[in-house]
């Protein structure tokens, strides 16, 4: 990938005044296309990620990942000053990405009709656990309380066991992702249409319940509750985990009785896509421990290596479940360079994923990583808004950056 292109979002500033995950992964994404932007944290105390887990060298690489390619100022919203320096900012941008509890930026006087007054043109991009309005607005949103009650988590691990919290903050990616994607609309409908800006309402739980689009029909329509049952999906069969020869799990999913003809002859058993039990997908979704037993004993006889050069041959989707540490040897992953080493000026070359989407003509970059606190405020508030060094120094004495 061109290293020098300035991305496609080239020319947009967003503010994000956001802390954690969700909504900071949504200005992430931004930033990854191009955008500048500026991250607002609150002075001697910063978003609360700089404090979490990896640590190295006492520094928090996660921050590292997630703040990159933002420009670091502090500035105290909540008291009129900061307001004020905050509402010029928010003159000169473009975007803004927030995820308060709702009514917050309300009773610091920055709500949506104090924004478009600044600039009619902000697009304003709301992040919360449960929404704007209803009658959980007002409850602390976190990801995993969002994916049970999106209903993830409920059909999630194994029948005979509890469900399973997906050990990734799956609900705040989701949602950075929504906010990310809503606020591209929101910005295209804007140069578009020349009517103004907008504000946009993304909330965690329905980020994980807009992916239930089988569950949902499901029950609304024949009443049917789907249920644990482990790596099956009730909607195709084989799939799943399979042990092989070698002590390895494979996963395979066939999800077509195409597939299914081409699995069954490259297995040497033409026969089980004649048996009328197994022919048709129908019927083998009726059968899956049946089906299960015919296709693990296949895997159990070969080693992952076999099993994966026999299954590609023939077209079957296939893979080795891969931990952290075959991702980092995979030649698939080397060749796509998917793994990225910007370096931190503090700990050095920082492992993290790549930038996605890629684009032919401006492709995005990262240009560094999560910067200090406060690194960018002599840049931001001396070079954009015109702040003397004596003024930003009264600023820093006063405790409002």
């Amino acid at each position: 990938m061109t290293q020098n292109s300035a991305g496609p979002l080239a020319g947009l500033r967003v503010l994000d005044i956001s802390t954690m995950i969700a909504a900071p992964f949504a200005a992430a994404l931004f930033g990854d296309m191009g955008a500048e932007i500026i991250k607002v944290e609150l002075p001697g105390a910063g978003d609360t990620l700089r404090h979490v887990a990896p640590m190295y060298a006492n520094r928090s690489l996660y921050w590292s990942v997630l703040g990159r390619n933002k420009c670091s100022i502090t500035l105290d919203l909540r008291v009129p000053r900061g307001r004020d320096l905050f509402l010029e900012l928010v003159k000169r941008s473009d975007a803004l990405v927030e995820n308060f509890r709702p009514g917050t930026l309300e009773r610091w006087n920055l709500g949506y009709d104090v924004l478009k007054a600044a600039n009619a043109d902000i697009v304003l991009v709301r992040v919360s656990g449960y929404g704007q309005d209803g009658p959980y607005r007002d409850k602390a949103g976190f990801g995993t309380p969002a994916a049970a009650m999106g209903g993830l988590t409920y059909i999630t691990g194994f029948p005979d066991r509890p469900p399973i919290t997906v050990p990734i903050a799956l609900a705040d990616y989701l949602a950075g992702l929504f906010a990310a994607l809503g606020g591209l609309a929101a910005l295209l409908e804007r140069e578009r249409n020349h009517r103004g800006g907008q504000w946009l309402d993304v909330s965690l739980y329905e980020s994980v319940f807009r992916l239930l689009e089988a569950v949902v029909p499901a029950y609304g329509k024949n009443g049917v509750i789907r249920e644990r049952n482990g790596n099956r999906t009730g909607q195709s069969s084989p799939i799943g985990s399979y042990r092989t020869g070698d002590d390895r799990y494979m996963v395979l999913s066939v999800s077509t009785d195409r597939v299914w003809l081409r699995m069954t002859e490259a297995m040497g058993h033409p026969e089980w896509a004649t048996d009328p039990r197994y022919a048709s997908n129908p019927e083998r979704t009726r059968r899956p421990d049946e089906v299960d037993a015919l296709v693990g004993g296949w895997f159990a006889e070969h080693t992952a290596e076999e099993a994966q050069r026999v299954l590609d041959a023939a077209g079957v989707p296939v893979s080795p479940i891969y931990s952290i540490a075959d991702i980092f040897e995979d030649e698939q992953y080397r060749a796509r360079q998917d793994i990225i080493s910007p370096v931190d000026p503090e700990v050095g070359p920082v492992p993290m994923p790549g930038v996605l989407p890629r684009f032919s003509r401006t492709p995005g970059r990262v240009r560094f990583v999560g910067p200090a606190l406060g690194e960018h405020n002599a840049q931001v508030y001396g070079e954009l808004l015109g702040l003397s060094n004596a003024e930003q120094s009264r600023l820093r004495e006063d405790g409002i950056i």
